[in-house]
């Protein structure tokens, strides 16, 4: 059978923090949650998108000229440049005549040999670090048939693979991509479904469902994003706790992960207004509280990831 091409946003090498050993980190592109605090926007759309970088921008029309879509304009006064997002295709032509690299297109698509190809090349550092490779997203499972294949590939060579999931897909979709995967981070927002989709845009009822069941098939880890006035009350995070104590050996840690604002600036390369600008990272002694309520249950507790 052949497997469709797969969209990918970025290839990171040298990985460090996605799973054991030095890792190649493929970040696809789509994801069904629409999380408020979301530190890559650019691998929400299952589309390409074009990012522009103002700062960069040199006002010479190039673009504008070049747009086969006429979804650039730019202001006689200012020279500055705007994009009509929903008029762009993401077709790339204006990355393509830019003189200063202002705009890069995010979004690329491989067959699974062509990506397995570009992570054959870090395996040396795989086999000596115990590394491998990492897929997350954006949402892998939105890509279902593409990502199995791939990580066939990495397995029929001994890599270790891991997927970063948010595990919103249904279970059909999500199972068979369990038997390619070594290990699994399932990111846990919240335990009330009401307040969940309040900040998601989806229910938690799937998520938890697919997470009691990869635990049993898989080692995973549970991450759980930090937000404060989202999440980060004590009751919330005890209910959490017991969850993952109820999902059994195979769950090897929580990691409790603190909001930060260090992504905010890609809704500017979107043209999109970030509406978390204004919270602040949680305290230190607030996350260790925490950290500590969630030992309580018995299981092992980090901070970061």
């Amino acid at each position: 059978m052949t497997v469709s091409k797969g969209l990918i946003a970025k290839i990171e090498r040298f990985s460090l923090h996605d799973g054991p050993g030095i890792r190649t980190l493929l970040v696809t592109k789509g994801c069904p949650l629409k999380c408020r605090w979301c530190s890559s926007p650019y691998t929400q759309s299952p589309k390409p998108e074009v990012l522009y970088f103002a700062s960069h921008c040199l006002g010479c029309g190039n673009c504008v000229n070049a747009c086969p879509q006429q979804a650039i304009t730019q202001d006689d006064a200012t020279a500055s440049v705007k994009t009509d997002r929903a008029a762009c295709v993401g077709c790339g032509t204006c990355v393509y005549v830019c003189p200063n690299s202002a705009r890069e297109l995010s979004g690329r698509y491989y067959t699974p040999e062509e990506l397995f190809a570009e992570v054959e090349k870090d395996e040396a550092f795989y086999r000596r670090s115990g590394g491998g490779v990492t897929i997350g997203g954006g949402e892998p499972s939105m890509q279902a048939s593409f990502v199995k294949a791939f990580l066939a590939l990495c397995r029929s060579h001994l890599m270790h693979t891991a997927m970063e999931t948010c595990a919103y897909a249904p279970w059909e979709t999500f199972a068979p991509l369990l038997n390619e995967i070594d290990l699994v981070y399932m990111d846990l927002k919240h335990m009330d479904a009401g307040r969940h989709s309040a900040w998601t845009g989806v229910s938690n009822r799937v998520i938890l469902e697919n997470m009691q069941k990869a635990a049993r098939l898989n080692d995973i880890i549970v991450r759980i994003p930090i937000i404060p006035g989202f999440n980060d009350d004590e009751e919330n995070i005890a209910k959490s706790a017991a969850f993952v104590q109820s999902l059994g050996e195979r769950a090897l840690r929580l990691e409790l992960l603190p909001y930060h604002l260090l992504g905010s600036y890609h809704y500017a390369e979107l043209d999109r207004d970030y509406t978390l600008s204004t919270l602040s990272p949680p305290a230190e002694e607030h996350m260790k509280r925490l950290c500590g309520i969630a030992e309580s249950f018995g299981i092992d507790v980090e901070i970061g990831g």
